[in-house]
């Protein structure tokens, strides 16, 4: 036993009576009563958001870049489209050319209708069929 921890005896426990602490024991985070900073350390406003909620807003860069993404994914899914159907190098260049600058145009409006709050992101609601309130259980 060390420091009032683990076993007086290791007689009869087949342990050997070493004591350690469970490293992959992550506490809980609540904001209630001391927080991830603890009580008397609140979180910078820039990580818990405008409000000091727990809720933070997603990283607008991280969000084009998915965006970019999605649209060179569409590209490639036509070129190798165009490949497969015997199209030239030059013809596929060209409508790809094409069809990047549509998609392009179609991000950005997709973005500049989020930033208004009218886009498919911006004030989502929860999605039916889940919770409580739908069982029929209150």
């Amino acid at each position: 036993m060390y420091n009032g921890i683990g076993l007086q005896t290791a007689r009869g426990s087949g342990t050997n009576g070493y004591a350690q602490s469970n490293t992959f024991f992550v506490k809980p985070r609540s904001t209630a009563g001391g927080g991830p900073g603890g009580r008397h350390r609140p979180l910078p406003l820039d990580a818990a958001g405008a409000d000091g909620g727990g809720v933070r807003k997603p990283n607008k860069e991280i969000l084009e870049h998915d965006r970019k993404r999605q649209v060179e994914v569409k590209l490639l899914v036509l070129t190798v489209a165009l490949e497969e159907h015997g199209y030239t190098e030059d013809e596929i260049e060209e409508r790809v050319a094409e069809a990047r600058k549509a998609a392009e145009a179609e991000a950005a409006a997709a973005v500049a209708a989020e930033e208004v709050g009218i886009g498919p992101g911006a004030g989502r609601s929860p999605l039916p069929g889940r919770g409580y309130g739908s069982v029929g259980v209150i």
